[in-house]
C-alpha cells in the first residue's frame, strides 16, 4: 500500500513539474528578445542588461540581447551546460576578462567548482597546457575571491599503470583505433608513441576522471573544436563520438550555434556544414 502511495506521489510530483516546465517554457515564447535577455543576463550575472553605462552602451545592447535574447532559446540546453560550453570556448581563445564574468555566471546558475575545473582541465590536450594553465589561473582567482578552497578534491581514478588500458576503455567504442591508424608509417614508429600518448593523456589522465560524465566532456569538446576551427577532420570524428556518447543531433547542433556569439560565423557555418555530413552520412 505505502510502495502505490509513494508511486503515485512521483508521478504527481513528475506532472507537476511537467506542467510548471511547459508554462514557463510557454510563458517564455510571449516575452520578446529583451525580455528573455534581460532575465537571462540578470541570473547569470545578478545585474541589470542594458543598462546604457559605460563608453559603447550600443555595442553592449546588441551584444547582450543577442547572446541573451535569442542564442539562449535555441534547443533544449540547460543554463548550466551554455555556460559551461561557453567557458570552454573562451578558454581556448584566451579572452580572460570574458572567462572570469562567464566563469563567476557559471557558479552562480549551479556550475560546481569542480565541473568548472574538470571543464579546462581536459582542455590540455586540446589546446596545450600553456594556454590550459593560464585559463586554470583566471579559475583561481575567482576561486579565492568567493572563498573556495584551493586544490579542490581529488578526482583522479586512475593509477599509472592503468592509464593506457583504462583510457583505451573509453577511447575505443567512441573513436576505433583511427589514430593509431593515422599515424602508422612514420620514421621509426614514432607515430605509435604519439597514439599511445593520445589514450594515456587524452582519455587516461583526464576523461577517466570524477567530475563531468562522458556525454558532457564529448560536448565541451566539440565545443572546443568549434572554437579552433581549424580541424575539420577531428571536428567530424568527434561528432560521431558524441553520437556515440548518447548526445541527440539536436544537442550537438545546440552547442554548436551557442558558441557562435563567441567564434563567429564562418567557424560556427563551417562546423554546421560538418555536422550536417555526418548526419546524411548515417
Amino acid at each position: 500500500m505505502l510502495k502505490k502511495i509513494l508511486t503515485l506521489f512521483l508521478v504527481m510530483l513528475l506532472s507537476q513539474n511537467f506542467i510548471i516546465a511547459a508554462a514557463a517554457k510557454s510563458e517564455d515564447k510571449k516575452m520578446t528578445r529583451t525580455d528573455i535577455c534581460k532575465k537571462n543576463y540578470k541570473t547569470l550575472f545578478k545585474g541589470e542588461a542594458l543598462s546604457k553605462e559605460g563608453s559603447d552602451p550600443e555595442m553592449m545592447a546588441i551584444l547582450q540581447k543577442y547572446i541573451f535574447g535569442e542564442i539562449f532559446t535555441i534547443g533544449e540546453l540547460d543554463i548550466k551546460t551554455r555556460e559551461m560550453i561557453t567557458v570552454t570556448s573562451l578558454a581556448v581563445q584566451q579572452t580572460l576578462p570574458q572567462l572570469k564574468a562567464h566563469i563567476n555566471a557559471a557558479l552562480n546558475v549551479g556550475v560546481t567548482p569542480v565541473e568548472l575545473r574538470e571543464s579546462i582541465y581536459q582542455l590540455a590536450p586540446f589546446i596545450g597546457f600553456p594556454k590550459t594553465l593560464n585559463a586554470l589561473a583566471v579559475l583561481n582567482e575567482v576561486f579565492k575571491e568567493k572563498g573556495i578552497e584551493t586544490p579542490l578534491k581529488s578526482t583522479i581514478t586512475v593509477k599509472e599503470e592503468d592509464r593506457f588500458a583504462k583510457g583505451l576503455e573509453i577511447q575505443n567504442p567512441l573513436y576505433g583505433d583511427e589514430i593509431k591508424q593515422e599515424m602508422a608509417g612514420l620514421p621509426e614508429d614514432m607515430g605509435a608513441e604519439v597514439a599511445k600518448f593520445l589514450t594515456e593523456v587524452c582519455f587516461g589522465d583526464f576523461y577517466t576522471r570524477e567530475g563531468l560524465d562522458l556525454k558532457t566532456r564529448e560536448l565541451l569538446m566539440l565545443s572546443a573544436l568549434v572554437t579552433t576551427g581549424n580541424n575539420q577532420v577531428t571536428l567530424k570524428s568527434h561528432i560521431k563520438g558524441n553520437l556515440k556518447a548518447g548526445n541527440s543531433e539536436e544537442t550537438i547542433t545546440a552547442a554548436i550555434i551557442q558558441c557562435l556569439p563567441y567564434v563567429g560565423f564562418p567557424n560556427t557555418l563551417s562546423a554546421l556544414k560538418t555536422l550536417k555530413e555526418v548526419i546524411n552520412q548515417k
